[in-house]
């Protein structure tokens, strides 16, 4: 099947029945337009990640950026949000597959965040597709029947959509123009755009977008001019975008109001993106011979440079008329062991109270199963009010609270073999087309898999990665368990049905990624180049 492209614009990826109704000549033509426009800069900012690290790695500590002082200190808002977006005590997330997209709108969560990216497995035919499904959806379209003939449908009243294209570092290597790569969210962005903000906008709700993995304010103000580029092309008004970032750096903490201020009249708040803020840390400090975080278990939201970093972004938004939102627990629900099950949901409600009573407008769920317990915590505290736009946070917070990486312990053998355990697991789902897995009763995602790998990097070259029972972990240790967890994850996908064949190539991403001594930026690039 052919296609009718723009000019200079090459498509590598197979074209399968369907995938012509949103590949259009003109969506495409957008995607060129942003493309052509901002990839010199998108490839400017990447080269500056480099130079921030290479300073870090040096020894430079963050702080606040003395050239943006007049913006904290400032007296500005955000425009207003939408009504649509005033009631976001639940959000719910997921990848972009048909049966989870219904299930997601279906949940009674206010809000669904379809994801192309960390818990979607971006190989060509995901990002097509699930395009496809987000057109039916938003007309109210979409179906999926299951082999044993259960059927799918939305409801009525469904969450309100918002969409998470990929982060700044990805490509989409199935999609050039003038023979380079396009940012891969760009494309995801101009593609859902163009075919869908007028009837998002007939229908009430929309076009609205969560960014992720943004460093500085800088790669906000890319997002801004894109969202001003592509109002213009499609003759929207100004404004009518509304884009949540995820602030999961520890870079964009020290620019949290400075990205707000970038976003000002596209910006529908911030959310704390807790697992990929672990992971940021890590990296951000891998070289730093004082630096060695306990194992995952043991950061949690508690933790002093969680608790401040979670705080400070309330304040933040709060103070310029931003939504706040809370970030994922990783808990779901337990079926077959009611005592497991238990203690899950009350895990459940701590993380969301504790949220609700920080001054929260809402939070993270992944499961469906798990939105009337979050809803519940909000309720109590919110009462029948929408959001705590108006609810201020006292505290000052700032490069003393959010450096202050405790705990250094507990390390334990069980706690390392886990990370292997879990990072073999899902790399081999994610090759497998998979990006969203419960593995452990806890729902993983490319974030969680990130910590894993890098828990292991750091714990290795780290004179403090020591476990409790006081041996080093090394080199030689981590690749015997390597070869032990491998077993213990082929024979539980096996026992679950699945095929084994894309673990042991995910054991040697694996080790490749958590031993090599020059530590990989992202595991997905690497990834997304062996995959078709």
């Amino acid at each position: 099947m052919s296609l009718n492209l723009p000019a200079g614009v090459q498509i590598t990826g197979p074209i399968k029945p369907g995938y012509e109704s949103v590949l259009t000549h003109d969506a495409l033509a957008l995607v060129a337009k942003l493309h052509r426009a901002f990839e010199g800069r998108r490839q400017e900012l990447l080269k500056a990640r480099v130079a921030r690290q290479a300073r870090i790695d040096a020894g430079e500590m963050p702080d606040f950026l003395p050239e943006t002082a007049h913006i904290r200190e400032g007296d500005w808002k955000v425009a207003p949000v939408p009504p649509a977006l005033h009631c976001r005590r639940v959000e719910i997330t997921g990848p972009v597959e048909a049966k989870m997209i219904i299930n997601a709108f279906n949940s009674g969560a206010d809000s669904y965040m379809a994801d192309f990216e960390d818990s979607n497995s971006p190989n060509w035919d995901n990002q097509i597709v699930g395009q496809m499904n987000l057109h039916k959806a938003i007309r109210r379209e979409l179906s999926f029947k299951n082999e044993a003939g259960k059927e799918y449908k939305l409801n009525d009243k469904i969450a309100t959509l918002q969409i998470r294209p990929r982060g700044w570092h990805l490509d989409e290597k199935h999609v050039l123009v003038d023979g380079q790569r396009v940012g891969g969210g760009v494309f995801d962005f101009a593609v859902v755009f163009f075919h869908n903000a007028r009837e998002q906008i007939a229908r009430g709700a929309g076009p609205f977008f969560y960014l992720p993995k943004m460093e500085s304010h800088l790669e906000a103000r890319l997002w801004n001019d894109i969202f001003v580029m592509a109002q213009d092309h499609v003759g929207l008004p100004q404004g009518t975008i509304k884009a949540t970032v995820l602030v999961e750096t520890i870079l964009a903490t020290f620019e949290m109001e400075e990205i707000l201020y970038e976003l000002r009249n596209h910006s529908a708040g911030l959310n704390a993106g807790r697992w990929d803020y672990i992971f940021s840390c890590i990296k951000k400090f891998k070289k730093n011979k004082n630096f060695c975080l306990a194992q995952r278990g043991a950061i949690t939201m508690e933790v002093p440079f969680m608790r401040s970093y979670a705080l400070a972004l309330v304040q933040a938004c709060h103070k310029r008329g931003a939504p706040a939102m809370g970030g994922m627990s990783a808990l779901i629900p337990i079926k077959n062991d009611p005592v497991a099950n238990e203690k899950a949901l009350a895990g459940i409600r701590h993380d969301k109270t504790r949220d609700a009573n920080d001054g929260y407008d809402g939070g993270w769920v992944a499961h469906p199963g798990l939105v009337p317990i979050a809803m519940e915590e909000f309720v109590k505290v919110l009462g029948d009010k929408p959001n705590q736009f108006g609810k201020s946070v006292e505290g000052k917070f700032g490069p003393a609270q959010w450096l202050d990486f405790q705990p250094e312990q507990p390390i334990t053998e069980a706690g390392l073999r886990n990370n292997i355990n879990v990072g073999i697991h899902y790399l081999g789902s994610w090759l497998a087309g998979n990006g969203c897995v419960p593995i452990h009763n806890l729902m993983e995602d490319a974030a969680t898999a990130e910590i894993s790998r890098s828990q292991v990097w750091q714990w290795v070259v780290s004179p403090k990665g020591v476990l409790d029972d006081g041996r080093k972990v090394t080199e030689e240790m981590v690749r015997s368990m390597i070869a032990e967890e491998l077993a213990k994850v082929k024979a539980t996908v096996t026992a679950q049905g699945e095929d084994t064949a894309s673990y042991d190539q995910a054991a040697v991403i694996f080790d490749k990624m958590s031993l090599t001594p020059d530590y990989p930026e992202f595991l997905t690039l690497p990834l997304y180049e062996a995959m078709a």
